[in-house]
């Protein structure tokens, strides 16, 4: 699945942007957008759901204050372990990305993941992570996978848990990144945070689903025609005895 740019980005300019988007704004969801459209390259087995992309979307709303740009965790870790610089790599594992990615032991599971490496690696080169494509392709892996939270029966906080088949929810889909859903912010007239990145995610699926554009497949060479057969037949007969062969229509005969 690919997206119309134009169809897109006119969409949510008015919803939920208010009606103006920057050139950072338009980039940051460049980037989410064009990784969700090469998924079956990056993941083979995954078969992504439009759902998702709007809830990463939504989510990266939420998260970078409508900014659209990876960022740095505020205060950069002070005062937690991970806000520690690491003895060995040297890097300090506070969270960056659309979605905060913390601790080494989740930079080097991202490496794992993405085959990430060298001077590509977000292990030993942390400040990788606000590469606006790693940082989508961390954010998508990381919410499809589970990584941020875990379930209270167990398992992981993940997209497929909130948006399959048999499921819809983008409220209880903020339990992926936040237990914060149920609280309400100075600044939201009393709307939830669950219920406003909701609201996100809704305006964001109906530009997706306006802009969706599926592939035409290549048109299939007509096939080719059988390769000529050449049969030779030996007919020894009596003197004397004609014979007569019926091929295609046409008879053929020798005295």
């Amino acid at each position: 699945m690919i997206f119309n740019r134009e169809v897109y980005f006119d969409k949510v300019r008015y919803s939920p942007f208010g009606g103006s988007l920057d050139q950072k704004q338009v980039e940051g969801q460049e980037a989410i957008l064009g990784v969700f459209e090469q998924l079956t390259v990056l993941f083979p087995a995954i078969v992504p759901d439009v759902r998702w992309l709007a809830y990463m979307l939504a989510t990266t709303f939420h998260e970078t204050s409508q900014e659209m740009q990876p960022i740095e965790e505020y205060g950069k870790g002070e005062g937690q372990s991970y806000g520690k610089k690491d003895p060995e790599t040297g890097q300090t594992y506070y969270g960056r990305g659309f979605v905060q990615l913390t601790w080494r032991d989740n930079y080097e599971r991202a490496d794992r993941e993405l085959s990430y490496s060298d001077s590509d690696s977000l292990e030993w080169h942390a400040e990788n992570a606000l590469i606006p494509k790693v940082a989508a392709q961390v954010m998508f892996i990381g919410m499809y996978q589970g990584w941020f939270r875990t379930h209270d029966d167990g398992g992981p906080e993940d997209l497929i848990r909130y948006f399959s088949l048999d499921a819809d929810d983008p409220y209880e889909a903020r339990e992926i990144i936040n237990g914060d859903k149920t609280k309400v912010p100075s600044w939201s007239n009393g709307v939830s945070i669950g219920n406003l990145i909701k609201g996100y995610h809704y305006s964001f699926l109906s530009a997706l689903q306006a802009a969706a554009q599926i592939p035409e497949k290549p048109a299939e060479p007509p096939p080719e025609p059988d390769a000529a057969h050449i049969v030779a037949i030996s007919i020894i007969t009596p003197k004397g005895v004609d014979v007569s062969i019926k091929l295609n229509g046409e008879t053929y005969g020798q005295g």
